[in-house]
């Protein structure tokens, strides 16, 4: 379906560049790799084997620092994308959204580099990796979007933007969101383009269908969403100089609601981290998270241009609006 397939191995010396020990390592993975599945021809959106894939590392990266290959497995379930007037398209497999934008990335990928040669990339965490039936909610925060390195026309339209938007009304606007179903055992996929157009009513209303399974009202969800919230603006509150722009708020919980017992790495896991998931019904598991600071400026980095007095209002304003909508969910549903 267009799945990204990398295949990397960790950099030993942080203070140069790839050695040729993670290289020959690289290349010998994806020519094992590759060569195994030449039946199809085409190496692009290869599927491969999780067993194969682990002896293939183990064979080709003899040092102490190779890949972790627990690989997380979801639950295989459907996706219905509606458009903004609620239209719903028909079922796939996979989140419609997530996969353009996929396409999108592997375009450019294909286009900037040689396959043929190693590359360093970022290895970005999954944060709902943990998660069997993942909800999630993008919420691109505060009141203005562009960063001061913006050219006067990117300037002028995200302002735009975020005029015809809850950004200017409420502080914060929908990115993303699927939601699953438990009645249907599908998601429930929103887009940026529907976020745009929500009145702040609809926006309230699109927060009351991300914590709807399709039988019941997940109240359960409330509490531990606004508790984050309230721990989150206190922070804020205290930074001075700090400009979250563009960033966003991510909120994800896990859409089963019957106990999921752990397996024993996600116990180990629990045991050196700060793990939000529980051992039974007692508190459901809920993450909120602050993302994507490529904008973010304050006082003392690296690229500031300008200097703000003060905490990030706009930010703060969106967060108090979040919260209030929260509070104003009947939790005795």
């Amino acid at each position: 379906m267009g799945n990204l397939s990398l295949i990397a191995c960790p950099q030993t010396d942080r203070r140069s560049s790839l050695d040729n020990a993670s290289k020959e390592c690289s290349m010998t993975i994806w020519q094992k790799l590759n060569q195994a599945n030449t039946s199809n021809g085409d190496h692009t959106f290869v599927k491969w084997n999780h067993d194969h894939l682990t002896s293939t590392i183990k064979d080709s990266c003899q040092e102490e620092a190779i890949l972790q290959t627990d690989l997380q497995y979801q639950k295989d379930v459907s996706s219905l994308m509606e458009d903004a007037n609620g239209n719903q398209a028909e079922k796939n497999s996979y989140n419609p959204w997530a996969l353009h934008c996929h396409k999108q990335h592997l375009n450019r990928m294909s286009s900037k580099y040689n396959e043929n040669k190693p590359h360093q990339f970022l290895l970005l965490e999954n944060v709902v990796s943990k998660y069997k039936c993942p909800c999630i909610l993008d919420l691109k925060m505060g009141t203005r979007q562009h960063g001061d390195d913006a050219s006067e026309e990117k300037k002028a339209r995200h302002i735009k933007k975020c005029e015809q938007s809850t950004s200017a009304s409420l502080g914060v606007r929908i990115c993303g969101m699927q939601v699953y179903q438990a009645d249907t055992d599908q998601y429930l996929c929103k887009d940026k383009y529907y976020g745009r157009k929500l009145s702040p009513e609809g926006f309230r209303q699109a927060i009351y269908q991300f914590l709807h399974n399709g039988n019941n009202f997940r109240t359960d969800l409330v509490e531990p969403i606004l508790s984050q919230l309230k721990a989150l603006l206190s922070v804020i509150k205290k930074q001075s100089t700090y400009r979250f722009y563009s960033s966003s708020l991510l909120i994800n919980y896990e859409g089963l609601e019957k106990a999921i017992s752990l397996d024993n790495h996600s116990q180990d896991h629990c045991q050196h981290t700060s793990c939000p998931i529980s051992q039974g019904n007692s508190y459901p598991n809920v993450d909120v998270y602050m993302i994507d600071f490529a904008h973010t400026t304050y006082k003392g980095s690296r690229y500031n241009q300008t200097v703000y007095d003060g905490p990030d209002h706009g930010y703060i304003f969106g967060l108090e609006n979040l919260i209030k909508i929260f509070q104003s969910i009947p939790v005795g549903e």
